[in-house]
């Protein structure tokens, strides 16, 4: 649902204002050939954040904030598309507008990444290879770590 300038908003709708800060984040790039650029690097980097969702050490989330930036300046269609899907639609909007992750999607980070190093780290022979894996699961668990959760009050009505 687009609104026309002419239209009021009415803020008290969480659906209309999140449209609204959703538009607000659009800023298509004048250039046809830098759109072409930007959005064949959102969907490389969509295409590594899907990847990223099944192979380990690959990391999902950076990926697809990464292509809904590239989509923010090349692609209206995509970039709504991105902000509709179910799953990374919500994160993206939270990172966009309070700069932090939901507690939930870091307590699901947390848990994937230490499935994911751990078995990684059984599966790999060499003892540096173990010690190389060990290092970043924890370099990435202290970046995890340091990103802010914005606690959201459930109100029941």
């Amino acid at each position: 649902m687009q609104t026309l300038p002419n239209e009021k908003i009415n803020h008290n709708f969480p659906q209309q204002k999140q449209e609204v800060q959703a538009a607000d984040l659009l800023c298509i790039h004048d250039s046809p050939l830098v759109r072409v650029l930007y959005i064949s690097a959102g969907f490389a980097a969509l295409l590594m954040g899907i990847l990223g969702a099944v192979l380990p050490v690959l990391p999902t989330t950076p990926f697809v904030l990464l292509a809904a930036y590239c989509f923010a300046r090349s692609s209206a269609r995509f970039h709504s598309k991105l902000l509709a899907n179910r799953i990374a639609g919500p994160i993206i909007r939270e990172w966009c507008q309070y700069r932090s992750i939901p507690r939930r999607a870091k307590h699901w980070a947390y848990l994937l990444m230490a499935l994911s190093f751990c078995s990684s780290i059984l599966l790999v022979p060499a003892v540096w290879q173990k010690a190389m894996l060990a290092a970043i699961g924890i370099t990435l668990a202290v970046f995890i770590w340091r990103v802010p959760v914005r606690d959201t009050k459930v109100t029941s009505i």
